[in-house]
């Protein structure tokens, strides 16, 4: 990126009034979604774990395939009187290391998508409860609650 595009996005940025909050309903037409729903897509969820999860498959069987391989011919190699075998050795110890980490990153990231899954499902039940009671309240205060005598929305 260069520096004229940088502070262009810089511009736009500022242009555009900053963030701001708003408590009583999310902006029409703005980020989100649905108009003043809290949303989280399971299926992108699911969709993620998913993918880290076949990829940790296909490196079992596809990736680690080499490190016993590599570890023969670098013993071969040696025996033979070949200094290219400790070289051979070394880059099978390095492919093992970093084949494990990058399962093990796919392995957390496969959990981590099902607990943020869980953690939203409760925030979800959360947030609908508690603005669900406020929008009750507020029907009690409308100025359009019924006459004296009378039952408010809220009480049907």
């Amino acid at each position: 990126m260069s520096w004229a595009e940088w502070e262009q996005l810089k511009t736009d940025a500022a242009g555009n009034g900053g963030t701001q909050m708003r408590l009583n309903k999310a902006e029409p037409g703005g980020s989100g979604g649905k108009k003043g729903d809290l949303a989280v897509n399971q299926t992108d969820l699911s969709g993620v774990r998913d993918e880290a999860s076949k990829l940790n498959t296909r490196l079992w069987k596809e990736a680690r395939v080499a490190v016993p391989t590599s570890e023969t011919a670098a013993g071969n190699l040696t025996t033979q009187g070949f200094e290219l075998g400790g070289a051979l050795q070394h880059v099978a110890d390095r492919w093992d290391m970093q084949l494990k980490s990058l399962m093990d990153a796919c392995g957390h990231i496969s959990s981590h998508m099902d607990f943020t899954k869980y953690v939203h499902q409760g925030d979800d039940q959360y947030v609908r409860s508690r603005v669900s009671s406020i929008a009750t309240l507020d029907q009690a205060f409308d100025d359009d609650n019924a006459p004296k005598g009378e039952k408010n929305k809220a009480d049907n």
